[in-house]
């Protein structure tokens, strides 16, 4: 289909090509031949009238008019993507639709896991694809390149929509024969035992839950720093270690381990636990019915 002249499908291969800043890797990436990329490459020259992409080196680079068009190429893309996949007749029964979901290993496994028991009575045909949280998460939905981004209030891209999944409690965990776990728990036995924390990402960044210690001014000692919440439990077995946990985790990993919860025995602020989505799929039917479904299986049970 052209457009003023264009093919349209041109823009793709240009996307990719933004992306991949190579020929044979954008190739690969679409299943086309490396000539048939590089055909598509010299006919956006042509109609841009512009090189694009430059060789320098071993590498290609973007020309500057190349990166100006990014964002606009980007966004028209979305756009489409949005109106495709949009449909006021979406049924879940019948759909062989793909989400494609970020979400932390503590969101799969208390949520995704039980909606994907579920679907496969329901919407038999639908696929989830769930990615952990990275730096660059928040721009990944803005780039409209996965459908849905659950994740805490604070790492929210103000310039999305987003709405309320749930609001999560804290509590503490331990191994079901650490002694501290006979006696209702005190602060001080809070803070004098060894603890597992969780940092996560490129930068480190301290879980809600440790942070807000931080934020408090209590500072504990950690035994152990993992990357994963849903380790936990192995770094805390037997041993006499805590760790603080979303409750919906701590109840889901408790089927599994032999783990002892407590609450928290202090004042301790509630997660509000947000799920992202792009404007452009504000009114996607299908996305719609799958927050709600992620609603239903929030639910503690």
């Amino acid at each position: 289909m052209r457009f003023k002249g264009l093919d349209l499908n041109l823009l793709v291969a240009f996307n990719v090509l933004m992306e991949t800043r190579s020929v044979s890797r954008a190739a690969e990436q679409l299943h086309l031949s490396q000539p048939a990329m590089s055909a598509a490459l010299g006919r956006l020259r042509d109609y841009f009238g512009d090189d694009l992409l430059v060789l320098h080196g071993k590498r290609m680079f973007p020309t500057p008019y190349a990166e100006s068009l990014v964002p606009g190429v980007q966004d028209t893309l979305r756009r489409i993507d949005a109106l495709i996949t949009t449909s006021t007749n979406f049924d879940p029964a019948t759909s062989q639709r793909i989400f494609r979901l970020i979400a932390s290993d503590y969101i799969t496994a208390a949520v995704i896991a039980p909606l994907s028991r579920r679907l496969a009575q329901i919407a038999p045909g639908i696929r989830l694809e769930a990615v952990l949280p990275s730096d660059g998460s928040a721009d990944l939905i803005a780039q409209g390149a996965f459908d849905l981004l659950i994740t805490p209030e604070e790492f929210i891209n103000p310039s999305q929509p987003a709405e309320l999944l749930f609001e999560e409690r804290h509590v503490v965990v331990g191994w079901t024969k650490n002694p501290v776990f006979s006696r209702p728990l005190t602060e001080d036995d809070l803070m004098q035992t060894g603890h597992v924390g969780i940092q996560m990402g490129n930068q480190r960044t301290a879980a809600f839950a440790d942070s807000t210690m931080e934020q408090s001014g209590r500072f504990r000692r950690m035994d152990v720093t993992a990357s994963s919440f849903t380790v936990v439990p192995w770094l805390i077995i037997e041993t006499n270690r805590l760790a603080l946990m979303h409750e919906r985790l701590a109840l889901c990993m408790a089927r599994m381990f032999p783990l002892a919860i407590a609450p928290i025995p202090f004042a301790f602020p509630v997660m509000r636990e947000m799920m992202q989505f792009n404007h452009a799929r504000s009114a996607d039917e299908g996305l719609k019915w799958l927050r709600e479904e992620l609603r239903r299986d929030s639910a503690i049970q």
